[in-house]
């Protein structure tokens, strides 16, 4: 069993990033969802990046930072799109040696974005859509220079949130083969 740490995306804790979370409670694992929008939802992802802007990083870095605050050593620190980017601040910068692993959803994180080397043996994986149009091809260079072992899985389509079944981003095939890489890799962790 692992305690997760999920970090929403830029449209917020929709109904399909709880549902991805049930289907890791549902194997066991212990998730928390905190709610870095305070209630907020958006019904496109532009709205959502607009309203992450409007807040700005500073804002959502607290939130995230309080989020964590109660939580034990061990996390294994997932963020989707918008939240990866603070699921790898709070592991390497706010919080460094607390993360057992790191789950990166619709992107993937380059630890030089904070100036951070990668913890040794920290196991990593990101999934992503081959034809993601929000995809960053410097991110997954950083994580793929930087992230030693990690492991960047693609899937087909164009999906960004195809795993977040309350978006139109939705791709049931590719958010089930994800799901069930996901639980595998969750079982393997040592």
């Amino acid at each position: 069993m692992a305690e997760i740490l999920l970090l929403h995306h830029a449209r917020g804790l929709t109904p399909g990033v709880l549902s991805f979370a049930d289907a890791l409670r549902d194997a066991g694992h212990l998730v928390h969802t905190p709610d870095l929008y305070a209630g907020l939802t958006f019904p496109d992802t532009e709205a959502g990046v607009a309203h992450a802007r409007g807040l700005g990083q500073e804002v959502l870095a607290q939130r995230a930072a309080a989020a964590v605050e109660p939580l034990p050593a061990g996390l294994v620190y997932a963020g989707m799109s918008m939240g990866c980017g603070y699921a790898t601040w709070l592991a390497l910068t706010y919080r460094p040696g607390s993360a057992r692993a790191m789950l990166y959803l619709f992107g993937a994180a380059d630890p030089g974005w904070f100036e951070a080397e990668w913890p040794s043996g920290l196991p990593a994986v990101a999934h992503q859509t081959l034809d993601d149009p929000w995809r960053e091809v410097e991110a997954d260079d950083g994580f793929r220079a930087r992230v030693p072992g990690g492991e960047l899985v693609d899937y087909p389509g164009s999906g960004h949130l195809f795993l977040d079944d309350s978006t139109e981003d939705y791709d049931a095939d590719a958010a089930r083969a994800a799901t069930a890489h996901i639980l595998a890799w969750l079982a393997g962790l040592s």
